[in-house]
């Protein structure tokens, strides 16, 4: 079978928000004048922060589960994620009545790994530097029967997670331009196909931290370019390689990748919490850092920018 067959369309993210609706929040869209007089633009920030979890991953996790079949449902799911992915299936499957299993880093944010033991699931630690978290999902997944959702390869993931950008859309009209925060994928190539279906005249970008520029560095050369564990705060951006199919969507429908750096995503941190009162995650900073910072001009535009999530450590949090 085809890659092709597998990659999800336009009419899929559609369908995923009716599968979500009264599910997962409809969350707000904020703006700000102050930073629109600053770039001469109109920004509008959809506040992924206040759903479910904390993140925009609810989303995928909710409609991935949504789609098993009874049997799969009785069997129960693993997944692998530092944090968000995690807290939103331990969420869904709780939700659903369905058994999760999580392959998480030791040192992934406390407060993530709190969550998601809060939310009931059965927590597998691993090391992020020696050991591979799909190998330790495919081997679980074998030995008890379990369904494998990944956190940005799957196709309802993507459709799920587009239903953020569809959100957005809905609520603003067409855009000139829209920024998601590019991981593993799943986020921006859902984005993207939201896109296709209310704004088709927009452009769309990802936002990478600098130290885990992958996906740049596979969109430059034509291929899957895997990188050693990017040392960033962005820590849901530590993705080391894309998926074979967000790979092959941002290759036909984004515009182009973008990186900041970890100071910037600090300061912007800083600005959201100062100037509109949102508490963001350094993931969830990337899309606003590069308009904020200035890495993407947007004077004369009106540019959707999506804050993913809000999970941040307390101590970090304090610190910045």
């Amino acid at each position: 079978m085809s890659l092709s067959s597998f990659l999800p369309e336009p009419e899929d993210v559609r369908s995923a928000s009716v599968r979500l609706a009264g599910l997962a929040h409809r969350t707000p869209v904020l703006t700000s004048r102050m930073f629109d007089q600053r770039l001469g633009a109109e920004l509008f920030f959809k506040a992924e922060t206040f759903q479910r979890s904390g993140a925009f991953k609810f989303r995928g996790a909710a409609n991935a589960i949504a789609r098993l079949s009874d049997e799969q449902r009785r069997r129960g799911v693993v997944a692998f994620s530092s944090g968000n992915h995690a807290q939103a299936m331990a969420l869904a499957g709780r939700l659903a009545g369905v058994p999760v299993v999580i392959v998480m880093p030791a040192d992934a944010p406390a407060i993530k790994r709190a969550a998601t033991a809060g939310y009931g699931a059965e927590i597998v630690s691993y090391d992020r530097y020696t050991e591979d978290r799909q190998e330790i999902g495919a081997r679980l997944a074998a030995e008890r029967g379990l369904t494998l959702i990944p956190p940005f390869n799957h196709p309802d993931i993507i459709a799920g997670q587009g239903t953020a950008a569809l959100e957005l859309l809905e609520e603003t009209g067409p855009l000139d331009i829209l920024l998601a925060p590019l991981g593993g994928g799943g986020l921006l190539c859902g984005t993207a196909l939201a896109v296709a279906l209310l704004s088709p005249g927009c452009t769309v970008i990802g936002v990478e931290p600098e130290a885990g520029n992958d996906g740049q560095q596979s969109l430059a050369a034509e291929r899957i370019v895997t990188i050693p564990v990017p040392q960033t705060l962005a820590d849901g951006a530590q993705t080391t390689a894309l998926g074979d199919l967000t790979f092959a969507m941002m290759r036909d429908r984004v515009a182009k990748i973008v990186t900041v750096t970890d100071a910037q995503l600090l300061r912007v941190m800083r600005d959201l919490a100062e100037r509109m009162k949102v508490v963001v995650e350094p993931t969830g900073c990337l899309a606003a850092a590069a308009v904020l910072e200035g890495v993407v001009d947007v004077r004369g535009k009106r540019a959707g920018i999506i804050l993913s999530g809000g999970n941040v450590d307390v101590s970090l949090y304090g610190r910045v």
